[in-house]
Order: C-alpha cells, then sequence, then structure tokens
C-alpha cells in the first residue's frame, strides 16, 4: 500500500466508523500522546530506563501504526498529499545529503 493509499483507507474509515475527523488540534493532541507512547517503549526497551513490567507486553509496531494514523489524518483534513510531499522530501535529502553521510567520520 502507498501512502496515497492509506490516506484513501484512513478517510474510508473515518466515514464508516468514525463519525467525523477530529478537529485539528485534537488530532495533534493526540499525535503527540502517541508519539510519547513510541518514546516510553523505546526509552525503555532500547535505552537505559528499565522496562516497567506493564510495558512489556506493548506492541511498538502498533503505537508505530497509531502514530501514522493521526498523521495521516492530519493530512487528509488539511488537504495535502502526502505521498507527493514524501516524494518531494526525499528527492531534496538526496541530492542535499548523497554525500554528507557518508563523508561525515562520526557515522564511520
Amino acid at each position: 500500500m502507498n501512502i496515497s493509499n492509506a490516506q484513501q483507507a484512513v478517510d474510508q474509515w473515518i466515514k464508516n466508523h468514525g463519525v467525523r475527523y477530529f478537529n485539528e488540534l485534537t488530532n495533534m493532541a493526540q499525535l503527540t500522546e502517541e508519539v510519547g507512547e513510541v518514546a516510553r517503549i523505546i526509552a525503555r526497551r532500547y535505552g537505559e530506563q528499565s522496562e516497567k513490567e506493564s510495558d512489556k507486553d506493548k506492541d511498538l509496531g502498533e503505537e508505530l501504526a497509531d502514530v501514522l494514523f493521526v498523521v495521516l489524518c492530519l493530512a487528509n483534513q488539511t488537504g495535502i498529499d502526502l505521498q507527493g510531499a514524501f516524494d518531494r522530501k526525499l528527492k531534496i535529502k538526496t541530492e542535499r545529503d548523497h554525500n554528507r553521510h557518508r563523508d561525515n567520520p562520526k557515522l564511520k
């Protein structure tokens, strides 16, 4: 599934199950909450914090999917073609950073 299809799938889900989109500020707050849940898992599972017993069954993939869902909602309700934006950004990063990371002595 490409990003455009994902945006359409989310829009269809909202129409069939979600009644309507939450407003943009609510979705921004939700995005912040979901990113926090991802950060909590990563900090405890891969970082130096100890993982609480209650966090051990948390699914990082599911939490990342929650982030993606809300990002797609925000793109839909603000009229953003996220596939186009992503493709343009990847082109910019490729042109700008082609040798930047290869030449970074910190990464060797």
